[in-house]
């Protein structure tokens, strides 16, 4: 079979708080609605918003980050994959319901502090600590490389 690729990025707010579940096996479920926006100019040359809800769900750990972090309006950068599920409508016999959802398995709090929100990034898969520090040099160092002289003879080449 040929190779694909199902990812998703997203950058929004929180329409609503999220609902919170646990599976019959004590797995965390979250749910909520991400907005995006989307801003063009009509045929009068007036900018238009566009808003785009998106059904997110969050599984395990990351289900708990959001149980304690995220709140209506939080902005969040989720990374995740699309799935479609479908059930017959209890309502209207024969007729099937489908649903589109982003499987989130990566995401980062974005909203400020002052929104009782931290800057936390959390992933599902395990990471090294250190790809997420600031690998930006001190200060101190960089004033030092600016201040150094360097000639034509000092370069090797």
């Amino acid at each position: 079979m040929a190779k694909s690729v199902n990812k998703v990025f997203l950058l929004g707010n929180v329409g609503k708080d999220p609902e919170i579940r646990a599976t019959g096996g004590g797995t965390m479920v979250a749910n909520f609605g991400l907005a995006t926006s989307e801003r063009t100019k009509d045929g009068q040359g007036n900018w238009q918003d566009r808003t785009e809800w998106h059904n997110i769900v969050v599984y395990g750990r990351l289900a708990e980050i959001v149980r304690d972090y995220v709140k209506k309006g939080s902005k969040l950068f989720v990374e995740g994959r699309l799935q479609t599920r479908n059930w017959d409508d209890k309502e209207h016999a024969g007729r099937k319901v489908y649903r589109t959802e982003i499987i989130v398995n990566d995401l980062s709090l974005l909203s400020g502090r002052d929104d009782s929100q931290g800057g936390y990034s959390r992933s599902s898969s395990s990471q090294n600590a250190a790809a997420n520090e600031d690998q930006r040099q001190p200060a101190a160092q960089d004033d030092f490389a600016q201040s150094a002289e360097i000639s034509d003879d000092d370069i090797p080449f």
